[in-house]
C-alpha cells in the first residue's frame, strides 16, 4: 500500500512544480512570433509589431495564479479594432473591460476598438487562470 501513496504523492508534487515553473515563466503569444515576417505592404505595420507579454504576479487568487499582460504596439503607426484570440478569456478574477472584453466565443477586443499609440502604446491588463492563456492576434487596423 506504501507504494500507490507513493505515486499520487509523486504526482501531486509533479503538478505544483508544473505550475509553479509555469508562473515564473515568461510567456510570448507563438502565433505573434510566427507572424512576424509578415508585413502589410500598404501601412509599414507587422503583425508582429503588436507583442504580447506576460507573466505571472505572484498573486494566488481563487486558487488560481495571477498572470499580467500587456500588449504593446511597436509600429510607428497607431492600430485600432485590434482582435486577439482568447477563447472568452478564462478567468477567476474579474477583467477590466476597458482593456480587454470577449466579442465572441474565441476572439477578444482591445480598448473597445480604440487606437493602441504608435511606438510603445500599450494596454494592460490582468487574469486568474490555473494556466497562462495565449493572446495570438487575429487582426488589426493600422493608421498612418
Amino acid at each position: 500500500m506504501a507504494q500507490p501513496r507513493t505515486a499520487l504523492l509523486f504526482l501531486a508534487l509533479a503538478s505544483v512544480a508544473a505550475v509553479a515553473a509555469a508562473a515564473t515563466t515568461k510567456v510570448e503569444a507563438p502565433a505573434l512570433a510566427r507572424a512576424a515576417a509578415t508585413t502589410r505592404a500598404t501601412t509599414g505595420c507587422r503583425r508582429g509589431d503588436l507583442v504580447v507579454h506576460q507573466h505571472a504576479t505572484g498573486r494566488v487568487v481563487k486558487g488560481k495564479p495571477e498572470y499580467a499582460v500587456e500588449v504593446r504596439n511597436a509600429c510607428r503607426c497607431a492600430q485600432s479594432r485590434v482582435l486577439l484570440r482568447c477563447y472568452g478569456l478564462s478567468s477567476v478574477e474579474a477583467v477590466d473591460p476597458r482593456a480587454i472584453r470577449a466579442v465572441d466565443g474565441e476572439r477578444c477586443l482591445l480598448r473597445g476598438g480604440r487606437a493602441l499609440p504608435p511606438r510603445g502604446g500599450a494596454v494592460r491588463f490582468t487574469y486568474a487562470w490555473m494556466t497562462p492563456q495565449d493572446f495570438p492576434l487575429v487582426s488589426a487596423h493600422p493608421h498612418c
